[in-house]
């Protein structure tokens, strides 16, 4: 055996020699190794910790309720795309399915990121830079690629009109009612059901 391959022998049994010593103490009640979950949790409370405690506990209750905002509209974004690049092939932004409105703004809005902005974040698929309530429009516009999947374009108007006032309440860090909160969980809810997620 050479010398590399036994160095990588003798890592992981170390490694699992530990792990075996270490499940001992966690069954005796220690902690042994790093959540990372509880380490980011203690990372954001301590980040918190300068603020009082009913604007702490409205961040974490609001906290939530962006991410789930967040997974949601990027999904219908992901539905977008991937819906369009199947039925209308890859160039499907050069083409009429999306409104000339709604691609005028995006485009603008790509421009000015690369222009103007010093953050470097996401800045190159141009359905990124459409608003919220726009993918409604986006979907409807191709409706015959979406009519399989959605019950109605008013079904998919009364929830992302709905949605995009939720979303303007979060963003712009103001306190939704109990609730709200349950009636925003409720249409993300009724279209996962819907779409098969």
């Amino acid at each position: 055996m050479n010398r590399d391959n036994k160095d990588i022998r003798d890592f992981v049994f170390r490694g699992l020699l530990f792990e075996s010593e270490a499940e001992v103490f966690r069954k005796g009640g220690i902690d042994v190794g790093s959540d990372l979950g509880e380490s980011e949790q203690q990372l954001l409370l301590s980040a918190l910790a300068p603020f009082g405690v009913q604007h702490r506990n409205s961040a974490l209750e609001m906290a939530r309720l962006y991410a789930l905002l967040h997974a949601f509209e990027n999904e219908i974004r992901s539905l977008i795309r991937d819906t369009l690049d199947e039925q209308v092939g890859a160039d499907w932004w050069e083409t009429e399915s999306v409104p000339g409105s709604v691609k005028k703004l995006a485009e603008s809005r790509q421009k000015a990121a690369h222009k103007d902005s010093w953050l470097e974040g996401a800045k190159g698929d141009r359905l990124e830079f459409v608003d919220f309530g726009d993918l409604s429009a986006i979907i409807i516009q191709n409706w015959k690629h979406f009519q399989n999947l959605i019950p109605s374009q008013d079904w998919l108007r009364q929830r992302m009109t709905e949605l995009e006032k939720a979303r303007h309440f979060v963003a712009h860090n103001r306190m939704l009612l109990p609730s709200e909160f349950q009636r925003i969980y409720m249409y993300i809810s009724d279209w996962n059901k819907v779409i098969g997620l």
